[in-house]
C-alpha cells in the first residue's frame, strides 16, 4: 500500500478508483492486476463495514450431494420470479474458485475433520453455508484487508467520504472526495462503486452506522440506471433486548435447530408457513410482524435450547458473549427477538461484468443490482455476490497512459465564484440539527415503508421528505457541490470533515428514501420482501423489474435464457 500524498492542489490520478472498504471493494481492488494504479477509498478504516458484521456465512455448492443446479434453483425460488437466470448461473457456477481463494489467502473457514465445515440455512436445499464461526465477515474481510495492505499499487484513502462522481461528456472520470480537511479529486479510466446498502434509513436495522447508500445516491444523481428499490429484506431476527441495539443474530441459529416461539411457548411460525422458523426470511418476518399484531406482545423469542450447548459454544461465541453482555444468556434462557432492516435487495442496474449503465462507473456488492438476488436475496449470498462480481473488474478496459480529464459536465457543475456561506455554519448548532433530521427521517421510513406498506402511508411520507428534500437542497453547504472541478478546496477549521461526512450522508439517505417509497408506490403487488397491504397478491403481470433513471419509473422485463 501507498500512502496517499495530497501536496498537489491537482486531480489525483489513479487508472481505477475504488469507493469503499467492505469485502465487495477489496476483493475487486485485489482481483484488478497489480500493473494498475489503484486509490481505494473508505469512510472508516477497512475492517468497518457490513461485510465485517455478516454472521452466517458464505454459500457455495461444493459438498458431495451438492451441485451448482440446485444453488441455482434455490436461489431463484427465494427470488419470487425477479432473479436473472444467467446472473444467477454466474454466482453459483464461479463460487467454488472464489473459495478457493479465499482459502489461499488464508481465511480460516470452519473444518470438520480437515474438510470445509458446510450448515444449513433457510431456503436451502442442501448444507453448503461455509461459516468461520458466527463471524464469517470479519474473517473474510480482515484477510482482504491485510493484503491489499500489502499491494504496492494501492493508495488507501481511509476516512475519506466520497461527495460525488466525476462526469465528463457523459462517462465517469472519478469522484470528489472530501479527506484530509480538504475537498479534492480524485480521477480514474474506472470508478467502482462498493458503498455497501443503505439500512440505517430505517430506524432498527442491522448495518453498521455506515451503511447509509451512498453508492446508490451517487449514481443516481449521476443519471445511472436504478433497479428493483421496493426490495429491503427485513432480518427477522435481531436481539430486541431492552437497551441493546438491534444486534443480528444469525439465520444459522435457526438451521442448528434453535426454535421461534411466541409468549406461550408456541412455534408460531408454522401457522404462516409450512416450514416454520426455517422458511425464506421475508416470510418469517411477515410472520413476526403479523404475530405481534395479533398478540400486542412487542417481540418473540429465540429458543436455543434444543442446541447442545458444546454446539452453540462451538458455532456461535460472539452471539452468546452479545446477549450475555446484554443480560440474557441463550444456553439457559429465551433471547428477545424482533425483525430489522437487513439487506437492500436493489440497487445500481450493472450486467455481469459489474458495468454501470454510465460508461466507466461500475458496481459490486450490496450497492448493486446484478440480478442475482430478485426480490428476495437467498441466505449468504451476499458475501459470494462480493467476490464473484468483484472479481469481474480483473477484465477492466484499461489502456495505458490515459488523460486527465479536464472539466465535469452537469452533474458537477463549473461554478464562477463559489458561495462560501457554507464555511460560516455552527458546528453545534449543525450537529444537534442534523441528529434531529437523520432520527426523524428514520422513525418515517419505519413507519411507512418497513415490513408492510400501504398507499395511504408511502403518499404522506413522500408528501413530508419531499419538504426535507427541499430544505436540504437549500442548506448553504450544497455550494461544495457546485465548487468547479480539478482544484483542492481546504476546509475551514469550523468544518470537520466528520461533520460535513454526517451531513453528506443525511442527503443520501434523504435521496435513497425519496427512491424506496416511490418504487414501493409503483409496485402495486406484493413479492418477496415488498409487502403492500392494500395489494397483498403477487400478481403474474409485475413479474417484472423497475427500474428508475432521474425521477422516471417504468417497468424492465426478466431477461429469460
Amino acid at each position: 500500500m501507498t500512502k496517499p500524498d495530497l501536496a498537489s492542489a491537482q486531480p489525483h490520478h489513479f487508472d481505477v478508483l475504488v469507493i469503499g472498504g467492505g469485502a465487495a471493494g477489496l476483493y475487486a481492488a485485489l482481483s484488478i492486476p497489480p500493473q494498475w494504479r489503484i486509490g481505494l477509498v473508505t469512510k472508516d478504516n477497512l475492517s468497518i463495514s457490513a461485510s465485517d458484521w455478516a454472521q452466517g456465512g458464505i454459500a457455495a455448492a461444493i459438498g458431495a450431494d451438492d451441485a451448482v443446479s440446485l444453488h441455482v434453483a434455490d436461489t431463484l425460488v427465494a427470488g419470487a420470479g425477479l432473479c436473472e437466470p444467467e446472473a444467477v448461473e454466474h454466482l453459483a457456477s464461479h463460487a467454488a474458485q472464489c473459495i478457493e481463494r479465499l482459502v489461499n489467502l488464508g481465511v480460516a473457514f470452519d473444518r470438520t475433520a480437515g474438510d470445509l465445515a458446510m450448515t444449513l440455512e433457510a431456503a436451502h436445499s442442501r448444507r453448503r453455508v461455509l461459516h468461520a464461526a458466527d463471524t464469517t465477515g470479519r474473517a473474510i474481510v480482515s484477510i482482504l484487508a491485510e493484503a491489499v495492505l500489502q499491494q504496492a499499487n494501492i493508495t488507501v484513502f481511509e476516512q475519506a467520504f466520497a461527495l460525488d462522481l466525476w462526469l465528463d461528456g457523459g462517462r465517469c472520470r472519478g469522484a470528489a472526495v472530501v479527506y484530509d480537511q480538504r475537498l479534492c479529486w480524485l480521477s480514474a479510466q474506472a470508478t467502482v462503486l462498493a458503498t455497501g446498502g443503505g439500512g440505517q434509513v430505517y430506524a432498527q436495522t442491522t448495518n453498521p452506522a455506515a451503511s447509509t447508500g451512498d453508492g446508490v445516491a451517487m449514481a443516481w444523481r449521476a443519471g445511472a440506471q436504478l433497479r428493483d428499490l421496493e426490495f429491503v429484506q427485513f432480518h427477522p431476527t435481531s436481539l430486541a433486548q431492552a437497551g441493546a441495539p438491534p444486534f443480528l443474530i444469525s439465520e444459522a441459529v435457526r438451521g442448528e435447530g434453535a426454535h421461534l416461539v411466541d409468549s406461550r411457548g408456541d412455534r408460531f411460525a408454522f401457522d404462516y408457513h409450512p416450514d416454520g422458523e426455517l422458511a425464506p426470511r421475508d416470510v418469517v418476518s411477515r410472520a413476526i410482524f403479523h404475530h405481534l399484531q395479533k398478540t400486542g406482545d412487542r417481540q418473540v423469542w429465540l429458543d436455543l435450547r434444543p442446541i447442545p450447548r458444546d454446539r452453540i459454544q462451538y458455532r456461535f461465541p460472539n452471539i452468546l458473549q452479545v446477549c450475555r453482555t446484554w443480560g440474557c444468556d441463550p444456553l439457559t434462557q429465551l433471547v428477545p427477538v424482533s425483525p430489522a432492516a437487513h439487506y437492500w435487495m436493489g440497487g445500481i442496474t450493472t450486467d455481469i461484468h459489474s458495468q454501470t449503465s454510465i460508461p466507466g462507473l461500475y458496481a459490486v456488492g450490496e450497492n448493486a443490482s446484478t440480478g442475482v438476488h430478485g426480490a428476495n436475496r437467498l441466505a449468504s449470498n451476499s458475501l459470494l455476490e462480493c467476490l464473484v462480481y468483484g472479481a469481474e473488474l480483473a477484465h477492466l478496459p484499461l489502456v495505458l497512459d490515459s488523460a486527465t480529464p479536464a472539466a465535469p459536465d452537469a452533474a458537477m457543475p463549473a461554478a464562477g465564484e463559489p458561495d462560501l456561506r457554507w464555511a460560516k455554519s455552527s458546528s453545534a448548532e449543525t450537529w444537534a440539527t442534523l441528529r434531529e433530521q437523520r432520527a426523524r427521517l428514520t422513525q418515517l421510513m419505519w413507519e411507512a415503508a418497513a415490513i408492510s406498506r400501504d398507499r395511504t402511508r408511502l403518499e404522506d411520507a413522500i408528501a413530508a421528505l419531499s419538504q426535507w428534500r427541499t430544505e436540504m437542497q437549500q442548506h448553504p453547504w450544497h455550494a461544495l457541490r457546485a465548487l468547479p472541478a480539478g482544484t483542492a478546496y481546504p476546509l475551514p477549521e469550523t468544518l470537520s470533515w466528520q461533520l460535513l461526512r454526517t451531513w453528506g450522508e443525511l442527503c443520501n439517505l434523504h435521496d435513497i428514501a425519496w427512491l424506496i417509497l416511490n418504487s414501493a408506490v409503483f409496485r402495486t403487488e406484493s413479492r418477496g420482501g415488498h409487502f403492500r397491504q392494500d395489494y397483498p397478491q403477487t400478481i403474474a403481470e409485475w413479474q417484472v423489474h423497475t427500474v428508475v433513471e432521474r425521477d422516471r419509473w417504468q417497468k424492465s422485463p426478466i431477461i429469460q435464457p
